[in-house]
């Protein structure tokens, strides 16, 4: 099959607008690495944000899933607003922001200002990821672009791969409340260069921001999380959690109604006609619902049942996190050759073996039966992102492709928070009759759920690890099961060269527009 020439953003966009390449490259940095490095940090965290303010199993989830919830609804309007207000503006705004709201964490005293100010270091996120990637096609002439694309990449990976040893070293050593204060000087020194060395992008005004768009999305990830997570509480059954689920449906049939209607849909609903494109998203539902919501429950497995220091748990941590950073150009490289479909159906099939390898783990056996499914797992999640990416953005019409991106952050994100909350919920489920049958209060089963080890009653620790094996094997499953889906649903689309499938995943995890 013939290589088809690159389909990106990068080609209708005007040129190059003037301003200085290599200084723009390094001042979008800085904030890139604070929004990786907070990606990962949280998890190690957690425990010890735990037992300092007392949050619930619950609120450990919502200490995620409101981060990850934030940037999902309000990455694709910031990107507008970017286009609309100035890609500089928002960028340091947006870092700004993520500075003040990281800060503002360690000092809040209260579980409740803990989630109110991840939420903001979502929105602030999501107001400043975009803009790097766009300032950089702004700035770098056509030729040089997959350089900068390349070390985005890079800084990104490095920051996502060392957030559990940072994190690990800094609870340890100066408290949790550290792990996000690091990122003040981080963000000073990233305002001082990027307000001296970057150059402001035209403004460009295209139609309206569709604002009812994006409520009706916002609630239905809201209602959807928010089910999931208190069905733990309310039950499955309860009218409470079926009538939210209810609601949500009703909602997301709104926003369909809404977006097939508006002049200028946030979501223009003709590019789903690709099947590429919209198998490509439920790939990164599936990535992530496994990523993210098997490293929320391993980190608490090594930290609360085996008892390891959080320092000790971050490199444990490191074959899962670190595997990344050569798997995405591998995977890259890949897809070039034998095409994204092939490529992304390997991925998940490689993430599915290692999950269900993980299931031989429990609290007497040796770290390498850890280990060797770690990086099985991460170089499988490795190859899925770029060629996720290749079917998402590279099979998008070109006018479309900057909304392509948005979406595939999107299910990145809106994957990472199911995730988190269903795998959470099966181990909630499981732990709970264990508690009861040992003669502890309902309130233990918080500290159950979170993996505690009570003295003398293993059946309740065993309960834990079982809730964990189930979860793995229902997160094993659904990469199975989107691996056979991308096989028999998508045609194989036109093959992009290395460069271009990379510069597609920079794109895409920027949720570039």
């Amino acid at each position: 099959m013939a290589v088809a020439a690159p389909r990106t953003v990068a080609e209708t966009d005007a040129p190059p607008s003037g301003g200085r390449p290599g200084l723009t490259l390094i001042a979008v940095c800085f904030g890139l690495f604070m929004v990786g490095l907070d990606s990962t940090v949280v998890h190690i965290a957690n425990p010890a944000i735990q037992a300092d303010l007392g949050a619930s199993f619950g609120e450990l989830q919502w200490i995620i899933n409101s981060y990850l919830l934030a940037l999902a609804v309000f990455l694709i309007p910031a990107g507008k607003l970017g286009d609309r207000f100035g890609r500089k503006r928002l960028y340091l705004s947006g870092v700004a922001i993520f500075a003040v709201a990281s800060v503002a964490i360690g000092l809040a005293g209260s579980v409740e200002g803990v989630l109110v100010f991840r939420a903001l270091q979502g929105i602030s996120a999501a107001m400043l990821m975009p803009q790097t990637i766009a300032l950089l096609r702004a700035t770098f002439p056509r030729e040089k672009f997959g350089m900068a694309v390349g070390v985005w990449g890079g800084v990104s990976s490095v920051a996502i791969a060392g957030g559990p040893l940072v994190s690990g070293l800094l609870v340890d050593s100066v408290g949790w409340e550290w792990v996000f204060h690091i990122n003040a000087p981080i963000a000073l020194i990233g305002i001082v260069v990027g307000a001296l060395v970057i150059k402001e992008t035209p403004k460009v005004v295209e139609g309206r921001l569709d604002l009812v768009g994006v409520v009706l999305l916002a609630l239905v990830l809201l209602g959807v999380v928010f089910a999931v997570v208190q069905a733990q509480v309310w039950g499955w059954g309860s009218a409470a959690t079926i009538g939210i689920f209810a609601a949500s449906a009703v909602l997301f049939a709104l926003f369909v109604r809404v977006e097939s209607r508006v002049e200028f849909p946030l979501l223009p609903l003709g590019m789903f006609r690709s099947a590429g494109l919209s198998v490509g998203g439920v790939v990164f539902v599936a990535n992530f619902f496994a990523m993210l919501g098997v490293t929320f429950l391993i980190t608490l497995f090594l930290l609360n049942t085996l008892g390891n220091s959080t320092t000790r748990a971050g490199v444990l941590m490191l074959p899962l996190s670190a595997i990344a950073i050569p798997a995405a150009p591998i995977g890259a490289m890949l897809t070039a050759k034998v095409g994204a479909r092939r490529v992304a159906a390997l991925g998940l099939v490689l993430m599915a073996i290692g999950l269900a390898l993980l299931t031989q783990v429990d609290a007497g056996t040796s770290y390498w039966r850890m280990a060797v499914p770690f990086v099985v797992i991460g170089l499988g999640s490795g190859f899925a992102i770029p060629s996720g990416a290749d079917l998402i953005v590279g099979g998008a019409p070109v006018h479309l492709a900057g909304v392509a991106s948005g979406f595939q952050t999107t299910c990145i994100q809106v994957g990472g928070a199911i995730g988190t909350a269903v795998l959470s919920a099966i181990i909630a489920a499981k732990v709970a009759p264990a508690v009861l049958g040992a003669g502890l209060p309902e309130s233990a089963q918080e500290a159950a759920a979170a993996g505690v080890v009570f003295e003398g009653l293993p059946a309740v620790s065993d309960a834990f690890v079982g809730g964990l094996h189930v979860g793995l094997v229902v997160a094993a499953v659904l990469c199975a099961a989107v691996a056979a889906l991308v096989m028999v649903a998508v045609c194989e689309p036109a093959r992009h060269d290395v460069a271009t499938v990379l510069e597609e995943t920079v794109e895409g995890s920027a949720g570039d527009l």
